[in-house]
């Protein structure tokens, strides 16, 4: 039997209020694939309806994704040795650490609100490729603000049509990650093309 994670979810919000927000939220940041962003419209929703509360809940739930975070950064950092070991020897590791030291707040800050598809991976990315933590929680911090007043805001707004917005922003979510994607395919295929091709030895050379 399938377990609907979205409906219990949703059930245990109103069932327990601001602490379930907080819980749901933190296991969401440690990658549990619950409706995070659903999650959050759906409180702001609730607090309009008077079925939750309007100062705990998006405190609560704040500080449980910023747990959340901060413990999915912490294991990636001490999960570093076993990682650089796998794929420390490689260019592309070693491009990736480099990128992601000149543009990981650029990426930090945009996964917690608007690519929050691939928060996850660019989360494990920070820990593990020696970003520095107080960088990291400064840009988690702003995001992950910007992501409850944003979609908290749009769930109040909108009230008992919260389920619609839901539904837009999450395929529009995942069309920003896949045009981002092909983005970044293009942009490796035109650096890769741009690459200098060494000249093949005249015939008859030694």
């Amino acid at each position: 039997m399938s377990i609907d994670l979205t409906s219990l979810a949703l059930g245990w919000m109103a069932a327990y209020g601001a602490p379930m927000v907080a819980g749901i939220l933190f296991f969401g940041g440690l990658g549990v694939p619950v409706p995070g962003t659903l999650v959050v419209i759906a409180s702001g929703a609730f607090i309009r309806q008077s079925l939750l509360d309007a100062v705990s809940t998006p405190l609560l739930g704040y500080l449980g994704t910023i747990l959340g975070d901060g413990l999915l950064f912490a294991i990636g950092f001490f999960a570093s040795h076993w990682i650089e070991r796998r794929f420390g020897a490689t260019s592309a590791w070693k491009s990736a650490q480099d990128l992601f030291e000149r543009r990981g707040g650029i990426a930090i800050f945009l996964t917690r609100w608007l690519l929050t598809a691939v928060a996850l991976p660019v989360t494990l990315v920070a820990g593990s490729s020696g970003y520095r933590f107080r960088k990291f929680f400064l840009y988690d911090l702003l995001g992950e603000l910007l992501w409850f007043v944003i979609y908290g805001g749009l769930g109040y707004a909108f009230g008992s049509q919260w389920e619609l917005i839901s539904d837009f922003i999450s395929n529009f979510s995942g069309f920003l990650v896949g045009a981002l994607a092909l983005g970044v395919g293009i942009y490796a295929l035109v650096r890769l093309g741009r690459k200098p091709v060494k000249n093949a030895p005249a015939d008859g050379s030694v």
